[in-house]
């Protein structure tokens, strides 16, 4: 890879979050509920990697389409504060107003999303062809869905690709999905999806029967850690346990964003892994999918002792 090319694109859908935390239960139909915290924050799983590679120190654009509604505006701000090249940031009628409401209890969600428009910025070509992008993050499958010729448009641009499927009920058991990500070079399911896409329930077989298809597989099991498949090479790494949650909100955007910045920097499979588990583990500790800035520092020393304690248990 020329030196010369050095920038990610994420792409993906931009939300504006609205985030209630603080309430007892959530409300049933005709019901309502009081939470003591709100906050309205940038969301979607492009924004939410991109912001973190952003902090640490990976140059990053975001390849999206933002509204001219009053929503779209409210999340402005905090766009323009994360570090995230804005340039290929289509603003158009049509993209907005594009909200989710997440409801956080206990340290799970519940989300209800609005999509506006089409997925595919008009900037896309251009910044397919821009010299210095390197390689393209696809944030969800809905996204490579509506643009199906995405993967195939990177590739020949010379680009690596990673992919997160990210749930969605009318994509994730679809015995095509596979086919239309091939060429994908990174696969970054969670468990669930996972189990999903390759129809079975042993998390271990699904991930074997997914390296047969893409080049690196990474599986995200929450609290339980991560595990990589790549060739013969399988790995396990559990997270850390303890510590605060606020808000599991884009966890699995943060992983991707560790395990990315480590993968595109040459570091080893083991290395990468346990720096996408560190994100996550610190990424819950804010509200909102990016409302923490990572620590490099942090994520270092959480990564180090991952693989100590990895290595003292294989000896």
């Amino acid at each position: 890879m020329s030196a010369q090319r050095h920038l990610v694109l994420s792409i993906g859908r931009l939300y504006c979050d609205i985030v209630f935390r603080g309430f007892d239960s959530l409300p049933q139909l005709g019901e309502e509920r009081f939470a003591r915290e709100v906050s309205v924050v940038p969301g979607g799983g492009g924004f939410i990697t991109a912001a973190h590679l952003a902090s640490l120190g990976t140059p990053v654009a975001l390849l999206s389409r933002s509204g001219l509604d009053s929503l779209s505006h409210a999340i402005a701000p905090g766009l323009a504060e994360s570090g995230v090249d804005l340039r290929w940031l289509e603003r158009a009628r049509d993209a907005g107003p594009q909200p989710t409401v997440v409801m956080v209890q206990g340290g799970e969600r519940a989300f209800l999303s609005h999509r506006a428009g089409t997925a595919r910025p008009s900037t896309l070509l251009v910044a397919l062809a821009d010299p210095a992008v390197r390689h393209l993050h696809i944030a969800e499958f809905a996204t490579l869905a509506e643009i199906p010729e995405l993967v195939s448009s990177a590739k020949r641009a010379g680009l690596t690709v990673s992919l997160d499927p990210s749930w969605d009920d009318a994509w994730i058991r679809d015995p095509d999905l596979v086919r239309r990500a091939m060429g994908t070079d990174v696969f970054l399911p969670n468990a669930a999806e996972a189990r999903a896409i390759a129809d079975c329930e042993d998390l271990d077989q699904a991930g074997r029967r997914l390296a047969r298809h893409f080049s690196v597989v990474v599986i995200k099991d929450g609290a339980q850690g991560a595990r990589l498949y790549q060739r013969e090479l399988s790995l396990d790494l559990p997270a850390p346990q303890g510590g605060q949650v606020l808000d599991t909100t884009g966890a699995g955007d943060a992983f991707n964003a560790g395990f990315l910045a480590a993968w595109l920097a040459g570091r080893s499979p083991a290395r990468s892994l346990a720096q996408g588990i560190a994100c996550g583990t610190l990424s819950v500790q804010g509200v909102g999918g990016a409302g923490i800035r990572l620590s490099r520092e942090r994520v270092a020393t959480i990564s180090e002792t991952l693989l100590a304690d990895h290595d003292r248990i294989d000896a």
